[in-house]
Parts: C-alpha cells; structure tokens; sequence
C-alpha cells in the first residue's frame, strides 16, 4: 500500500462556499459576472505583487480590486461596501459534503491541515463558523511564514518544513488549477475539486486525483491509501 500523504487544503471554494460573496456583488454591480471577475482579478492581482516582490495582505487586495472594478464602471464603492464584502468572506459556508467528508478522510487516519493566502485570523473566522475547525491539525498561512501568495514555491515548501515532510509525502487539495500546478512543482501531490468554474487545464502539471466534489476525492485517497477497517471519527 502506498504511504498515507498528509492532506493540505485550500479554503477559499475549495471548502467554503464563494456564492455567499454574490448578494453583495448582485446589489453593486446588478451583474451576474461580477463575482467570478473580482475573484478572478484578485488572484491575478495577489499573483503579479508577489512576482514583483510586493506583499500585500489577502484582503487587502480583495478590497483594491473591489474598488477597481467598481471604477472601470463608473461605480463608488463605501466603507460599508468593503466591510460587508469582509464580513460575507469570512462567514461563507462550507459546501454541502465538505464536513462529513472532511470526518471520514480523518476517520480514516488522514491527517488534515490548511494553507491559505488569508491571515490565520480570517481563516480561523471562517473554518469556525463552517464548523469544521475541529479537523484540521494546524493551519498554515503565508501571511505568517513567507509573505508570498501562492502559487509561489515558497509557500509549499514552508509547510513542508514546519511539517518535516517530504514533498512527495504531502497532498493538496484545491479547486484551483494555479494552486495545484504550485503545489506539483513542488514536489507534492495534488488533487483537483472540479466546482463551478473550474475545469482541468491540459497542459503543464496534472493532478494525481480529479473529483466533481470533495466526497470524490476521498474515496479515491481512500482507496488508494486507508487501511481497511470502520472510521474513527
């Protein structure tokens, strides 16, 4: 049987659900697209001020961008705006499967962590309010260790070394095809959530797992790696 990885996931939509952002972005912009624009753009944007050598807090950037869009519009984004949009990101819900799957991986003696662009504190905000806190052994932020937004290499290697594990030994689990071919370049695993808006990209780096959610993932971790025997919750 091959080794168990330690499981490594992102948070933002891979566990969390971001349609909980849309009521915000449907009453400044009246646009459908909004959402995934902004959400899009502040990757891009929290990508191109890494590659520049510029850290930039996660949110920060979420509520630049924000204002950004809303200027290519003609629109003007308040205070209460901003905070509103804070407050909806760090109470978004998990998805539907993610808790009980989330149980059986550690049932099955899979030992979880996150990594995050976000700050501890929004993530902490985030996983406690989606009751799935408990699952996780430690959390991981860039904000903490590197200062770096992944997908940059130093990002994965930083949990490699707090976790004294070889990269080969961890496994990513994200909906992002950037976060996955970060986190193949450095040496480790990955495995790619299919969510809305998010598809296989067929060049580069390939997931070693493709699901349609995160209950797909675990049988195929399960299956490959979990001794047999009933969960331990």
């Amino acid at each position: 049987m091959p080794q168990r990885p330690v499981v490594v996931f992102d948070v933002n939509e891979t566990l969390l659900d971001l349609d909980a952002l849309r009521p915000t972005f449907d009453r400044i912009f009246d646009d459908p697209a909004a959402l995934r624009l902004w959400f899009a753009n502040l990757i891009t944007y929290s990508e191109a001020l890494t590659l520049s050598g510029v850290y930039v807090p996660f949110t920060d950037i979420g509520g630049a961008v924000l204002r950004m869009l809303a200027a290519t519009r003609g629109i003007t984004v308040s205070d209460a705006d901003g905070a509103e949009l804070t407050d909806r990101f760090a109470a978004m819900p998990p998805h539907p499967e993610v808790p009980a799957a989330l149980r059986r991986l550690r049932g099955h003696g899979f030992r979880l962590f996150t990594l995050t662009d976000n700050t501890l504190e929004i993530s902490g905000r985030q996983l406690e309010r989606a009751g799935v806190i408990d699952v996780f052994e430690r959390r991981f932020s860039v904000d903490e260790t590197v200062r770096r937004h992944k997908p940059a290499p130093e990002a994965y290697r930083s949990v490699a070394a707090a976790l004294e594990a070889e990269p080969g030994d961890i496994c990513l689990i994200a909906c992002h095809v950037w976060d996955t071919i970060g986190a193949l370049a450095a040496g480790w695993q990955a495995a790619l959530i299919l969510r809305e808006g998010n598809a296989p990209l067929d060049v580069g780096p390939q997931p070693n797992y493709i699901g349609q959610d995160l209950d797909a993932i675990a049988d195929q971790l399960i299956a490959r790696h979990a001794a047999p025997g009933p969960d331990r919750v």
